[in-house]
């Protein structure tokens, strides 16, 4: 009866060993080298900033990382001023994108690499004046982030 026990605690040991052993190699490795994709910080698989071309016009311009796309229909911005927080829909123009197939909304238009969205504004920023940009993206290995809404102060 106890060899009956010593030999099931030995298989057991056994049969935990390779697990044990592949835990340990996993520590050792980092993460990147164990053929799991790691998703970015939203700041580094979409960058983008704002800039002034004219009078009420402003050019939104993403620089995407590689292997990950924006939306074209996930693209909102609105200007919120003034007491009440008043929110006034922005005029925008999307250059052209590519047609995919997505695994979550089916066909899409995808926008990859650098793209520059042209805004219109429904009228003068004051000093207080924010302007909310929303978009959504995923990386083509599958992962995709939610819906992002980002508010930025505009410079009358």
């Amino acid at each position: 009866m106890l060899n009956q026990h010593i030999l099931v605690i030995f298989l057991a040991l056994l049969m935990c060993q390779k697990g044990w052993s592949q835990l340990e190699a996993n520590r050792r490795l980092p993460l990147g080298e164990q053929n799991q994709a790691i998703p970015l910080q939203i700041r580094e698989a979409f960058p983008y900033h704002v800039s002034v071309t004219d009078p009420g016009k402003y050019l939104v311009t993403w620089n995407l990382a590689p292997g990950h796309y924006l939306y074209g229909h996930a693209f909102q911005f609105k200007l919120i001023q003034g007491q009440g927080d008043l929110e006034l829909p922005v005029d925008f123009e999307l250059p052209q994108g590519l047609e995919r197939s997505d695994e979550f909304f089916g066909d899409i238009e995808a926008f990859y690499g650098n793209i520059s969205v042209s805004l219109s504004l429904p009228t003068v920023p004051r000093p207080e004046t924010q302007l909310v940009i929303e978009y959504q993206g995923c990386a083509d290995w599958g992962f995709c982030y939610p819906p992002q809404s980002d508010s930025q102060a505009l410079v009358p």
